[in-house]
C-alpha cells in the first residue's frame, strides 16, 4: 500500500469527543444523535416509551440501549431533550428536582417555542443550557439525517455558550441562526405558518382535485407548487398570481359556491387565505382598488356575483 495515498475519511475513525444521550425518541432526537455520531460523537443512551419510539431509536441508533431519562443523563455529556414543547418545562423541572442533572453537562432542547430560559432549573444545577431548533420537518427515518445538511437552526443560548452552540449546529451540517430569547415564540409561529399550514393546504388541494376527477393530483401540483414556492422565496408578494390578485370577483364567487357544494369544510380556509391575499395584493399594488370592492364583498359573504364575470378566466396565471 502506498503510504502517501489518502484513505477516504470515515467520521467513525475520529476519536469520540462527547457521549450523547436522547430523552424522547420522537422523530427529531434520533436523527440529531445520528448526525452527531457522524461528526465523531458517541451516542450512549436513549429514552423512549412508545413502540414507535423504540423502533426509531433502533433504526437510527442501532445497539444503543433504551433506558430511563435519569439514566440517559447519568451516562451522557451532551443530552438532547427532544420532547413535545408543552412537555419540556415539566421534564426539565423533574430532572433538576431529582438530581439527575450533572454540573458541566450540556443540556440541549430542540423546541422552537422556547429559548434557553426554560432550562433555568437545570442551569441552577450546573448544566450548560442550549436551545437548538432545526427548521426542518422530520419523518422519523434516515432521510432526516441527510436533510440536516444546510438546514437552518434557531440558536438561543447564554452569550458565553454561543460559540459552543453554533459549533454543534455546524457539526450536524446545519446553519446557525441566532434568535433572541424574546423572539422565540414569533420565530416559531412564522415557521409553523409556512410549513405546517402548507401541508394542510396541499393535502386539501389534492383532495379537491380528486373530487374534480384528477387521477394524479400530486403530479399536477408538483410543478405548480414548486414554481410558486420558488417565486415566493425570490420575490415575496410580487409573486402573487391568480384570481384574487387580479380582482376576478366572479371567479372567486364561483370557487366559493363549488366549495360550499362539494367541500364545505374548505370554505373557511379558502376565504381566510383569500382575504389575506387580497390585503397583501392591495398593499403591493397588484390588486387594483377599483376591482377590490366586489372581490372583498364576495369574501365577506356578500353578493355571489352570479353574472358570469370572471368565468373561464380562472387558473393560476
Amino acid at each position: 500500500m502506498n503510504p502517501t495515498a489518502q484513505e477516504p475519511f470515515d467520521p467513525r475513525d475520529r476519536p469520540a469527543r462527547l457521549t450523547v444521550g436522547v430523552v424522547g425518541a420522537g422523530r427529531v432526537g434520533p436523527a440529531l444523535a445520528a448526525s452527531l455520531q457522524l461528526a465523531g460523537h458517541r451516542p450512549v443512551a436513549v429514552s423512549g416509551v412508545s413502540d414507535a419510539s423504540v423502533r426509531r431509536a433502533a433504526a437510527l441508533l442501532p445497539d444503543i440501549p433504551i433506558v430511563t431519562p435519569a439514566e440517559v443523563l447519568a451516562r451522557a455529556d451532551l443530552v438532547l431533550l427532544t420532547v413535545p414543547d408543552d412537555a419540556l418545562p415539566g421534564l426539565v423541572d423533574g430532572l433538576a428536582e431529582t438530581g439527575a442533572v450533572r454540573p458541566g453537562q450540556l443540556l440541549v432542547h430542540t423546541s422552537g417555542r422556547y429559548g434557553a430560559k426554560v432550562l433555568d432549573p437545570a442551569l441552577r444545577a450546573g448544566a450548560l443550557p442550549l436551545a437548538l431548533h432545526p427548521a426542518m420537518t422530520f419523518t422519523g427515518s434516515s432521510v432526516d439525517v441527510q436533510r440536516l445538511a444546510g438546514c437552518s437552526f434557531g440558536v438561543t443560548a447564554p452569550e458565553e455558550l454561543r460559540l459552543a452552540a453554533e459549533a454543534l449546529v455546524i457539526e450536524m451540517g446545519g446553519e446557525p441562526e441566532w434568535i433572541a430569547e424574546e423572539s422565540r415564540p414569533l420565530y416559531h409561529a412564522a415557521l409553523a405558518l409556512g410549513a405546517n399550514h402548507l401541508v394542510t393546504l396541499v393535502a386539501q388541494s389534492m383532495e379537491l382535485l380528486r373530487t374534480a376527477g384528477v387521477e394524479a393530483p400530486d403530479r399536477m401540483l408538483g410543478p405548480l407548487l414548486g414554481a410558486a414556492l420558488d417565486n415566493a422565496l425570490r420575490s415575496g408578494d410580487a409573486a402573487l398570481t391568480g384570481p384574487v390578485a387580479r380582482g376576478d370577483a366572479g371567479t372567486v364567487a364561483a370557487h366559493v359556491a363549488e366549495l360550499r357544494a362539494h367541500a364545505p369544510g374548505a370554505v373557511a380556509g379558502y376565504l381566510a387565505m383569500a382575504r389575506t391575499t387580497a390585503d397583501r395584493a392591495l398593499a403591493h399594488g397588484l390588486l387594483k382598488p377599483e376591482l377590490a370592492e366586489d372581490l372583498l364583498d364576495v369574501l365577506a359573504g356578500g353578493d355571489a356575483l352570479g353574472d358570469g364575470r370572471g368565468d373561464g378566466a380562472g387558473g393560476t396565471r
